[in-house]
């Protein structure tokens, strides 16, 4: 079992919110489920598997050794969580479509987290030192970026900008880099600012941390739609977009 301490404490999580969490993840290079029980504050089941392509023919299969594994029945969960982008389009509505099927049989609440946020969240809870920022390869020499402070502030909204674009946010001071472009963007770090603090290169988020984030926010607040950012075939954005004061 997986323990998640710093995140129960961060969110403050009341004895009246203590939920049994299913997470599904398809978004990126991995398909992955779990289920968190944020009364012990663990992983009481899970798996992921590394892939690229396939998430249709793997996820329900996974779900069902994880629920297995747990001893569990659908109807015992009291709410599903499942990313939504950005990252594959083929794989994220694979997600939230299971996601949304099981919700609606079970009758159970669903939320959405986007991956960007997935990732940073493990860096948020265990340090305010350095800013994150969260990277995600939009191919063609563009990266999906939010960058956040490290007790959690937005300070550039979720944006899909040139690498080039990115290295602005050196501004902020040496960051965690964090997601399956974080090395693509550190290759190219410019030479006069400070060097990245820490350079985390990951294939998809935690799940653990996607179950954690499910049971902080609310279905209102966080819908389980598809967070595209941009259609297939549109053309990013040029700059950064500064966060909203």
């Amino acid at each position: 079992m997986l323990v998640y301490p710093r995140l129960a404490f961060r969110y403050s999580l009341t004895p009246r919110s203590f939920m049994l969490i299913l997470a599904i993840d398809t978004a990126l290079d991995a398909c992955s489920a779990a289920i968190l029980d944020t009364q012990s504050t663990r992983l009481i089941a899970h798996e992921s598997q590394p892939m690229q392509r396939g998430h249709a023919e793997a996820l329900m299969p996974l779900i069902a050794r994880v629920m297995k594994h747990a001893a569990m029945a659908f109807a015992a969960l009291d709410r599903i969580a499942v990313t939504t982008g950005p990252g594959s389009f083929t794989g994220l509505r694979v997600g939230i479509s299971a996601a949304r099927g099981i919700a609606l049989a079970a009758g159970k609440p669903i939320v959405g987290l986007t991956t960007l946020t997935a990732f940073a969240a493990p860096y948020v809870s265990e340090s305010g030192q350095h800013p994150i920022m969260s990277v995600v390869d939009a191919r063609h020499d563009h990266v999906y970026l939010q960058v956040s402070s490290g007790n959690g502030h937005t300070l550039v909204r979720p944006d899909v900008v040139p690498i080039d674009a990115a290295l602005e946010a050196a501004r902020f001071g040496p960051p965690i880099l964090v997601g399956n472009a974080a090395q693509l963007v550190a290759a190219r770090w410019p030479s006069d600012a400070p060097p990245p603090a820490m350079v985390e290169p990951r294939p998809a988020p935690d799940i653990g941390w996607v179950a954690w984030l499910g049971a902080a926010v609310s279905p209102e607040n966080a819908p389980a739609r598809p967070y595209y950012l941009r259609a297939p075939d549109a053309k990013p954005a040029a700059g950064l977009q500064p966060a909203a004061t």
